[in-house]
């Protein structure tokens, strides 16, 4: 399975959107710094997260929640 997700810095309430094949790990990753768009943010926590069984169509939700429908289509829904 993957996972669509979007973090919430608890620093500066920003979100942050990614897809991964393994949630709780990457999430370790962000709040470990390891991750150089991130680091400067910590900690993060999971704020939404889809599932999906391939690589490609959590890709391509990550890409429409990055675009102007999906940030329209977050806050319609109340997620963001």
């Amino acid at each position: 399975m993957f996972s669509t997700y979007i973090l919430k810095s608890q620093k500066d309430y920003m979100y942050y959107y990614g897809h991964t094949n393994n949630l709780e790990k990457r999430l370790k990753k962000h709040n470990s710094g390891q991750v150089k768009s991130t680091k400067h943010r910590l900690p993060f926590e999971i704020h939404y997260s889809e599932e999906f069984n391939t690589k490609s169509e959590a890709f391509r939700r990550e890409l429409f929640f990055k675009s102007i429908d999906g940030y329209n289509w977050l806050k319609k829904n109340r997620i963001i």
